[in-house]
């Protein structure tokens, strides 16, 4: 009778051992999420959809709101993205970020985007590549830093985007004739609040925010 107390007694030791290493090892608890839904998207954008360009994927289409109002385009789909990578793997054009989202006008058509034929570097978003004279981030001297510029057409725009030493980015926007638009800010990193300027010398466009400035050709912003 003793044996047989202790046989069940090692039995339903085994059972709830075998129970709990059930219940660390099988499926993941459904409150868990991966790094795409687990973003916190912000207030100031309107997201819209469960993905794009699918279901599921780390990307969403943003509506209109007081931060996109001037980003809509009827002729392409306003996206956001987590993350630059994420961004540039749709394809489209970057447009800078709005509280951490990199957003990104991906045309509706992507055949008929460059409408004006401009081809793109090879490997890369852009089309064309080069470094620009540039000073002043985080107090830096005067050096050069790799840009590129993307085209957007006769009526889309010109947008440069240059690195910077530390991997931070610099949007610069220009309008079609060439001449200097605006600088991509937020608030989150403080450059909403630097001053903007630009000055035309000759085929250079000076360009300044805060303690910045950038050196642009105009070669370099419409090609040719």
């Amino acid at each position: 009778m003793g044996t047989m107390i202790r046989i069940l007694a090692a039995a339903a030791v085994a059972a709830l051992v075998a129970g709990c290493n059930g219940a660390a090892t099988g499926a993941p608890d459904a409150t868990a999420t991966d790094g795409a839904s687990a973003f916190t998207w912000p207030a100031s954008l309107t997201v819209v959809g469960d993905g794009f360009p699918t279901a599921g994927a780390s990307c969403r289409r943003i509506g209109e709101s007081a931060a996109t109002i001037d980003m809509l385009d009827d002729s392409a789909a306003l996206v956001g993205c987590p993350s630059r990578e994420d961004a540039d793997k749709l394809g489209g054009r970057f447009l800078g970020t709005v509280d951490g989202v990199f957003l990104v006008s991906v045309p509706s058509n992507p055949a008929a985007a460059p409408a004006d034929g401009d081809a793109l570097v090879a490997g890369t978003g852009y089309n064309a590549t080069a470094q620009i004279s540039c000073s002043g981030y985080k107090g830096a001297a005067a050096g050069m830093c790799d840009a590129g510029v993307i085209r957007s057409g006769e009526t889309g725009g010109i947008t440069v985007e240059v690195k910077l030493a530390d991997g931070t980015q610099r949007v610069i926007f220009f309008n079609p004739d060439g001449s200097f638009l605006s600088f991509s800010t937020a608030e989150a990193d403080g450059t909403a609040a630097m001053a903007i300027s630009s000055q035309k010398k000759g085929d250079i466009t000076t360009a300044k925010i805060g303690t910045e400035t950038y050196e642009i050709p105009d070669a370099f912003v419409m090609g040719g």
